[in-house]
């Protein structure tokens, strides 16, 4: 290999994996700031239960986002709308799987009716969304009557995680009759999650190589490694404290639906299509409108979600819930490389980018950074990424 050829090697390694490379070294620098308190299993259990509503919606925010760098900017009213009805419903004595329904029914019906506007009447999604925004925090004022309403339902608590003993019981422990630490039911769920991690990172190579497909499998296999390694680790942490919270249960299930869906499905392909070209897209037969209706269904169905979470992990809700929850969506799937043009980013980015979001702000919170000086942080990370996207494209151009 050529020094020119090398060059080009670790510019495209570096390119590819900048966003994690930034996540282990802000990492570092946090568990040094906090002299390793980071890194503490309490602290990465906190990490999981404050940001579960950061993954399920930046799950749903990338759909939007692949069609074309859509937005949503009605997410966060949104999330506290639906909640305010689900836990209204709650406080009245109405059964708690009728107001689980209905957070997620109106949730979905809000999408649609936001995705009517934007795909078959064209208007901009980001006016479309920024009415959305103002009209549904209005109306959650209007079903709390300015007031916060308590939830006091301790299955709905426990199921969607909410308060301190919200964790998946130690199965394993209960069946050999001891009790201490560490949880090895949450250690067996991990060690499970890397075998099959690890089996289908060895078939995807196998599938590569009777294809022909060149792919660095020296630099799969270190990936799979490091990635292990971590999540072993965070393992390790999460059964040293209490073991896997509920929430994670969920955000689990949101994120393996839309990695099938964004790489498995018709509709994926057909995501990915309209925000590379939309008129070559609908030229080729395929129905543009019903992509932007799955996309805003789908955004609206995790806002219903997310509601679900907030108001679990809160024991109630009140009018300024979900404020900015839209920005840190959006966020998380910029900075984990979705471009602002559409057409780009994965689930596995968006995860990296929800984390890097969660560490910042835990970090500067145990820090003591000033409030309005972590918004000033978390805008110019936020916009280094979107920088990143534009330069790349202009090279490739």
């Amino acid at each position: 290999m050529t020094v020119s050829e090398s060059r080009m090697s670790v510019g495209a390694f570096f390119q590819k994996y900048t966003m994690v490379i930034a996540l282990v070294v802000i990492v570092v620098f946090f568990a040094i700031a906090t002299g390793g308190g980071s890194l503490q299993p309490g602290s990465i259990n906190n990490l999981i239960s404050q940001n579960g509503y950061v993954f399920v919606l930046a799950a749903g925010m990338l759909l939007c986002i692949l069609t074309g760098g859509n937005i949503d900017l009605s997410v966060g009213s949104v999330v506290c709308f639906t909640a305010s009805i689900g836990c209204v419903m709650m406080d009245r004595g109405l059964n708690m799987w009728l107001a689980v329904l209905a957070m997620l029914v109106i949730g979905t019906a809000i999408g649609v009716f936001q995705g009517f506007w934007i795909a078959k009447v064209h208007v901009p999604a980001f006016i479309a969304t920024l009415s959305g925004m103002y009209a549904f925090r209005g109306l959650s004022n209007v079903v709390l009557q300015g007031y916060r309403v308590d939830i006091s339902n301790d299955q709905f608590l426990f199921l969607f995680g909410g308060g301190r003993n919200c964790y998946i019981p130690d199965y394993i422990r209960q069946w050999m009759g001891s009790e201490g630490k560490p949880n090895l039911t949450c250690l067996a769920i991990g060690v499970i999650v890397v075998v099959i991690y690890v089996l289908a990172t060895v078939r995807k190579i196998g599938t590569q190589r009777k294809l022909n497909i060149h792919q660095s499998v020296k630099g799969q296999l270190i990936t799979m490694a490091a990635i292990s390694v971590v999540v072993l680790f965070i393992t390790w942490q999460m059964a040293s404290f209490r073991g896997v919270p509920t929430v994670l249960i969920w955000i689990a299930l949101v994120l393996g639906i839309y990695q099938y869906i964004t790489t498995k499905t018709a509709m994926g392909r057909h995501l990915y299509a309209v925000g590379g070209n939309e008129k070559a897209t609908a030229l080729s037969g395929v129905n543009t409108r019903n992509v932007y209706w799955f996309a805003y269904a789908s955004i609206g169905l995790m806002a219903g979600l997310a509601g679900i979470l907030t108001a679990a992990r809160a024991k109630g809700i009140d009018p300024t819930y979900g404020e900015g929850y839209e920005m840190d969506a959006i966020a998380s799937c910029f900075i984990g490389g979705a471009s602002a043009y559409g057409g780009i980013g994965k689930v596995s980015g968006m995860i990296i980018g929800a984390v890097l979001m969660g560490v910042i702000n835990q970090g500067m919170n145990m820090v003591g950074v000033d409030s309005n000086l972590q918004r000033v942080v978390k805008g110019l990370v936020l916009l280094v990424a979107v920088i990143f996207d534009v330069v790349s494209k202009r090279q490739k151009r």
